[in-house]
């Protein structure tokens, strides 16, 4: 197979344009190319007005050896065509060792349900433990939970099937090389349980939450078709652990599971639960993370910045920011939403955080991104591996107490001025969930402020109007990624034999992609060392 790297098309383009594209790059008569398949899409805008789409396309043709040879003599070895072998991802073959007891996961977000999966393929039957609501009942709760502001504490933004992406626009890039090949077997399994083709190529794929709704009960239905089964409104209250050994699970009914293998599949926000499980001496350290606000623009003025005159036929468009304040902390730019909503993310009592959605369209009038300030364990309030739920906690009351639960939001101008805003200006908010307008200052430490304006302002050198008057501050962003890593060893346990910290609650992964392929990577280590011996 022959790979083509940075093959340029017009923005305006079809399928038979590219298939000839390919056909003129190789030299080739139209017969001889058998087929293509698309591995990536970007958008090049670098020098605009001239926007183009880039591709790296695989293609078989007849007699490759000599067209590539052929190629590669009149261009002299040009890197962009080369020979590529691909192979298809395969799971391990079963271990030793026999597994006695079916295996539980803990939490069905991407990490459980992508584990779940893989354990299904291969026979182990898992039980998914969830303590929230399946993803229909879960979607009622939230609706619910925008319109009137009653919160269910289990079933919310964060707890539920399909875990907290579920409901932030199913953005799918990732900074994770794929070296082993699971990030691509991630989009291919969404592909197969309903998604688009195009996620697996396009440079940043989104699902969009209306659509992984459906994408998540294929999956858990294709998974118990496999042989798992799922208990939800079932809260995980205990481990029961001999000789530093697991030998069952206790739930918030009183009962519990025999097992020796628990996947802790359980999200950032599951508090509680790491709280008990530090509580039972499992191993864990503050791990840094970001805070700040949730920022909105006019989708158009991004739309303009990023694309130029083309940003007329071209899709919402995306942006990407760094910055860094004069105190050496880092500010940046976090699950950029085109044409999104902020949503209200609570999942406890009169505490408060934001986060952003886009539905499959992408067709609000805004964009939203977190502009985030890095903070270490050394800004937490004690030294205790729990402090950065603390400090979140912290901060998320303050929001709270700002408009008694209605998200709050102020005017940049308002903000880099310490006055309470009354009133929009040319933005007006998108937001699922009650909004009021008021003054964001004393919910950050007071060098987070500062470092979050003189952010804003150098990422308005690059994006100019980023930091004008009227941009809108949604705060407070907390949930960003886990402040606490549970430690696991090579083979992925932690310190208590036959538990298995997963995904982006336990440390190891940053959103739904990265989270689902350490979910099949955990999957992996238990299916290399066991096989089953039980009836499933």
């Amino acid at each position: 197979m022959i790979r083509i790297m940075q093959l340029k098309l017009a923005i305006k383009h079809t399928q038979d344009e590219l298939r000839h594209a390919i056909i003129r790059k190789l030299c080739i008569a139209s017969s001889d190319l058998l087929t293509f398949e698309i591995v990536r899409q970007s958008i090049d805008a670098r020098r605009k007005p001239d926007v183009f789409y880039l591709y790296t396309v695989d293609v078989t043709v007849l007699n490759e050896q000599k067209v590539l040879k052929t190629y590669q003599k009149k261009h002299k070895s040009d890197p962009n065509v080369a020979f590529v072998q691909k192979s298809a991802y395969k799971l391990p073959l079963p271990g030793d060792k026999a597994l006695k007891q079916r295996p539980v996961i803990c939490g069905s977000g991407p990490a459980g349900l992508f584990c779940a999966y893989y354990l299904a393929c291969k026979g182990f039957a898992p039980i998914v433990l969830e303590r929230g609501k399946d993803v229909d009942g879960r979607k009622k709760d939230i609706d619910t939970f925008w319109e009137t502001g009653v919160l269910v504490p289990d079933s919310n933004v964060q707890f539920g099937e399909g875990g907290a992406g579920t409901f932030s626009d199913g953005k799918l890039n990732t900074l994770v090389k794929d070296k082993t090949g699971r990030i691509y077997e991630v989009l291919r399994l969404f592909v197969e349980m309903g998604a688009k083709e195009r996620i697996r190529y396009e440079q940043k794929p989104h699902l969009g939450t209306d659509k992984l709704v459906e994408i998540i009960r294929n999956l858990r239905q294709e998974i118990i078709r496999l042989g798992g089964s799922f208990r939800f409104e079932t809260l995980l209250t205990d481990v029961i652990v001999e000789n530093n050994v697991l030998k069952a699970v206790k739930l918030e009914d009183g009962t519990t599971i025999g097992t020796d293998l628990l996947v802790l599949a359980i999200g950032h926000s599951a508090r509680d639960t790491i709280q008990m499980l530090y509580e039972r001496g499992l191993t864990m350290s503050p791990k840094s993370f970001a805070v700040g606000y949730r920022v909105q623009h006019k989708q158009a003025l991004i739309n303009q910045s990023q694309y130029g005159a083309a940003a007329a036929i071209l899709p919402p468009a995306p942006y990407k920011l760094t910055a860094r304040a004069e105190d050496g902390r880092g500010v940046y730019s976090f699950c950029m939403c085109p044409g999104g909503y902020v949503v209200n993310a609570s999942s406890e009592p009169e505490k408060l955080c934001v986060n952003g959605m886009s539905y499959s369209d992408r067709g609000s009038q805004n964009a939203n991104s977190a502009i985030i300030v890095s903070v270490t364990p050394a800004d937490y309030p004690s030294g205790d591996a729990l402090a950065g739920i603390a400090f979140q906690r912290q901060l998320e009351q303050k929001a709270y107490a700002v408009c008694g639960g209605k998200i709050p939001i102020q005017r940049l101008c308002d903000y880099k001025n310490d006055t309470p805003s009354t009133a929009c200006g040319t933005i007006t908010p998108v937001c699922k969930g009650a909004y009021a307008y008021t003054n964001l200052r004393g919910i950050l430490p007071k060098a987070l402020e500062q470092d979050f304006v003189e952010g804003m302002e150098q990422m308005d050198r690059k994006i100019p109007g980023f930091a004008a008057d009227d941009v809108l501050l949604c705060g407070v962003e907390s949930r960003t990624s886990s402040p606490v890593r549970m430690e696991r060893d090579e083979r992925c346990l932690s310190n208590i034999e036959g538990i298995y910290p997963c995904g982006e609650g336990a440390g190891y992964a940053g959103g739904i992609t990265s989270a689902a392929a350490d979910g099949i990577l955990i999957a992996e280590k238990i299916i290399q060392t066991y096989h089953t011996d039980y009836e499933g």
